[in-house]
């Protein structure tokens, strides 16, 4: 899976942004904090949960299951709004 390029990911302090280009039927804007913003950053290339899991256990100390969760409920999000490619 990977972001759609008709998405632009854009960070301002400790705030993520995810902006449509508009050419998707999704117009709005999806904020999220810095693990938002991580898990978009590994979105720009090709990946899968279990990558993005690892990755996040890797840089943050959670509670077990904590980054699973976190990590389904941006994806399921992301495939609502059409900013995923699979």
């Amino acid at each position: 899976m990977k972001l759609k390029n008709d998405f632009i990911v854009h960070e301002a302090g400790d705030e993520t942004m995810l902006v449509s280009t508009g050419t998707t039927s999704f117009s709005g804007l999806v904020k999220g904090n810095k693990t938002t913003g991580l898990i978009l950053e590994l979105l720009q290339t090709d990946t899968t949960e279990e990558k993005i899991v690892s990755a996040l256990r890797a840089k943050f100390e959670a509670p077990e299951g904590a980054v699973e969760r976190d990590v389904k409920k941006v994806v399921s999000e992301l495939r609502k709004i059409g900013a995923i490619e699979d």
